[in-house]
């Protein structure tokens, strides 16, 4: 039976206004990159990706990169800013505005919380759907200091009180507070509005929703998470860690989904890598944002690329260099020490090995031998070189662009090709070789005896 039921709306209130000091950075410290993308850029994609259509982040004031990057990552979204720092209640408050428009769920996050995954953040907002008021997201720790303590009575949730005002008896309990909470849309703003701050830190605590909401006689929800998908990071070591844990399950990912990666612990994925099926990765390759590998691929040791496509059966490396939306068509070869920017090699193409095409087009099935260069920069402009299908470039050319190499054609090794080749056509562009039988012996005779003169003087 299909459900017709309406899919409950859902709105996220992301909290980044903390300033890092800690990561002993100019930059925000959300915008610290985990896997090729923001703290904050996982977090947008997570809670969006769990149903938020409404999102709303609170910011420190007067960051034009932080309001570039929400931008970038939730189009739309609402950026509001807490001008002072009283408290996590009173930082969700400066989105009052978007709290207004009722949702029927609402869903509090941080920015510096990258490996909260799209499925907690689902679960933590389903007991609301199920009649609870407040869904708070918790651990189990053996070392619970510093953090919130999720108070309870048999299955029934009391209170989150934070460490500096537990009691003795209460900081001995291990259930600890994430920090992320759903809220039903209804009480959302009611119970955020009633916060106080009599505590001992003079803040407005978010947790203190939970107090309030049981003593009006709702309902509210504990949701077990792991200790370390929860933790925040607040620096450079703790950004370390973020990086080990969204790496695992980027590779575990990878060989799930069909690709061979020899040695998994030295590979490094950024967090849109695509890799098809029966893909090969040797060790020591980094893949940096926007790569994607078809099926049948094999990426070889210490390969780097960055924007790059590799199409059905495509084989680089070892040692290469790849960016700026570079495309390999099916069957395109690259080999070592080769580097390739904003260039596309036609199916079949080769550059086995010492080269550099930048801002090229090649041609199927052509050959580019060793040390190869494209000139594709005159210090103010880049220009571009095509070579044709099946053209032949000798070793230890250098192609001065813009030329073209019409197809077919035949590039003499050592040339420096400044104009264009017709199609089918012989280039060389050389000095002419002279040989002066005896010279060097002579030479060398010559130079031997006025070293032993200069050691009689």
């Amino acid at each position: 039976m299909i459900s017709t039921a309406t899919p409950r709306s859902l709105t996220a209130i992301v909290l980044a206004a903390g300033k890092g000091t800690r990561m002993r950075s100019d930059l925000p410290k959300v915008l610290h990159k985990v896997a090729g993308r923001t703290m904050l850029g996982h977090v947008l994609a997570a809670v969006q990706a769990a149903g938020a259509t409404r999102v709303g982040v609170v910011a420190e004031p007067g960051r034009a990169d932080v309001a570039a990057e929400i931008e970038r990552q939730a189009p739309g979204a609402g950026v509001f800013a807490q001008a002072e720092r009283l408290g996590t209640a009173h930082a969700v408050l400066a989105a009052r505005a978007l709290l207004t428009e009722r949702a029927d769920d609402v869903i509090v996050a941080f920015g510096d919380t990258p490996l909260v995954t799209t499925e907690t953040f689902t679960r933590l907002r389903a007991p609301l759907a199920a009649g609870a008021t407040v869904a708070v997201l918790a651990f189990d720790t053996a070392n619970p200091t510093g953090y919130g303590r999720v108070l309870t009575e048999g299955s029934r949730v009391l209170a989150i009180r934070e460490e500096k005002d537990a009691t003795p008896a209460e900081r001995g309990v291990r259930l600890c507070n994430a920090g992320l909470m759903a809220i039903s849309g209804k009480h959302a703003l009611g119970l955020l509005e009633r916060i106080g701050n009599d505590n001992a830190a003079g803040e407005y605590y978010l947790p203190d929703a939970v107090a309030l909401a049981v003593a009006d006689g709702h309902s509210v929800a504990v949701v077990p998470v792991d200790e370390a998908e929860a933790q925040g990071v607040n620096d450079r070591v703790q950004l370390a860690a973020a990086e080990a844990v969204i790496q695992a399950r980027l590779r575990r990912a990878a060989l799930l989904g069909g690709a061979t990666l020899v040695a998994p612990e030295t590979v490094f994925f950024s967090h849109d890598t695509v890799l098809g099926r029966d893909v090969t990765v040797e060790p020591h390759v980094v893949f940096g944002p926007g790569v994607t590998v078809a099926d049948g691929c094999t990426v070889r040791a210490y390969a780097h690329l960055t924007e790059v496509r590799l199409d059905t059966g495509v084989k680089v490396g070892p040692f290469v260099r790849m960016r700026g939306g570079a495309v390999l068509e099916p069957g395109a070869e690259i080999g070592n020490f080769v580097e390739l920017k904003n260039t596309r090699m036609g199916p079949g193409a080769k550059a086995a090995h010492l080269t550099y095409l930048g801002d090229a087009e090649v041609g199927a099935r052509a050959n580019v031998g060793a040390g190869t260069i494209t000139c594709n920069y005159d210090g103010v402009f880049k220009h571009r070189t095509t070579i044709g299908a099946g053209a032949f470039i000798g070793s230890n050319s250098a192609l001065v662009a813009p030329v073209t190499i019409g197809a077919a054609a035949t590039v003499g090794a050592g040339s420096v090709i400044t104009a264009d080749v017709p199609d089918g056509a012989l280039a060389v562009a050389r000095g002419r070789q002279v040989v002066k039988a005896g010279w060097a012996v002579r030479m060398r005779e010559q130079l031997l005896a006025l070293k032993e003169r200069r050691k009689g003087r």
